[in-house]
């Protein structure tokens, strides 16, 4: 590991995480609640999903309402002033709706000032990663000095329950990460994004924008998630081991180096992929998969709140974001805390 004198500071792009906070749906759903859903044995749907639990909102929970409370979490949990923060930024996959857009929703939802600037970024399932990477341009600029960043989808809402691979895996959620530039001894090490537009058609809603809707055609479906899981799975790990060292050479590390993996809670085969060819080791990766389900874009800021919680966030010591996202999109961040 490093210490004071080794971190590589010329690669270093100053931002400190001062706080997170997550936000959940009341209502849990149960892997045995789900056999009874899915007409089928009692064990089947945890054996299949790897999921004990996961939270799924009710028809009248709003989005930006579940955003703003993961952002009050953060700010309560270390004694953070609403009025201090003078950008949010919603790092959500799924939008409130097509117009406007989804940051304004949560800015009017939540208890930060309301004429603040706000926007979107929005990559996915690793939309939080490259909304980090945005903060930390705009916080070096000194266009801003405090950043509240939100990510918080509701992917029950698009769940198609006839096809059972999908259904199985998706959970609801909020979190959100607080950040400034700091004093310069915690930031980015390397980031990267890389688009493979042969994976564009394994994983879509296909309504709700201009390409279908009700003047171009479209039908109830194309509001529901699709996931072609297969090919998605293969071409996703043929990618990830090469992409995996681009970034570790970007930031001058290895494998070795990394004392915490947060990734992406995509499924329980990916984790296991994750921790098996990469070998990775079980206390240094971040797993909340089994009461959380996929969460998309909520997933990893909610790993990162747990790694800050269980003391696997610490100084010194480089952690790795990292994931999957329809696109197909392979993202990751080398932060260094």
């Amino acid at each position: 590991m490093f210490n004071d004198n080794e971190i590589p500071v010329k690669t270093l792009v100053p931002i400190k995480i001062i706080a997170t906070g997550v936000a959940l749906p009341p209502d849990k759903l149960e892997a045995t609640e789900l056999d009874k859903k899915l007409n089928k044995p009692v064990g089947y749907s945890l054996k299949r999903s790897g999921i004990l639990y996961r939270y799924h909102a009710d028809h009248q929970l709003q989005q930006a309402d579940l955003a703003a409370k993961a952002i009050d979490d953060a700010l309560n949990r270390c004694d953070i002033a609403a009025q201090s923060i003078d950008l949010l930024i919603s790092a959500c996959a799924l939008p409130v709706q097509a117009l406007p857009y989804t940051a304004a929703h949560i800015l009017k939802a939540s208890s930060l000032p309301k004429t603040i600037a706000s926007l979107d970024v929005n990559v996915s399932c690793v939309s939080f990663i490259s909304a980090l990477q945005v903060a930390a341009g705009l916080l070096n600029t000194g266009a801003y000095r405090r950043i509240a960043i939100v990510s918080a989808d509701l992917a029950s809402r698009g769940l198609n329950w006839q096809d059972e691979e999908s259904s199985l895996i998706f959970g609801d959620g909020a979190a959100c990460a607080i950040v400034e530039q700091g004093d310069g001894r915690s930031g980015i090490l390397s980031c990267l994004f890389e688009t493979h537009t042969d994976g564009i058609d394994l994983c879509e809603i296909r309504g709700g924008g201009s390409r279908r809707n009700l003047r171009t055609g479209m039908d109830e479906s194309d509001c529901l998630f699709h996931m072609q899981g297969k090919p998605l799975f293969r071409l996703a790990s043929s990618l990830i081991e090469p992409y995996l060292a681009r970034l570790l050479n970007q930031a001058g590390l290895t494998l070795a180096d990394i004392a915490t993996v947060i990734p992406h809670q995509a499924s329980h085969l990916s984790l296991e992929h994750m921790r098996k060819r990469l070998n990775v080791a079980s206390d240094a990766l971040i797993d909340i998969y089994r009461f959380r389900g996929n969460q998309v874009a909520a997933s990893i800021p909610s790993a990162l709140h747990e790694a800050i919680i269980t003391q696997r966030f610490n100084p010194g010591k480089p952690v790795m974001l990292i994931g999957t996202a329809a696109g197909l999109t392979l993202g990751g961040m080398i932060l260094l805390p």
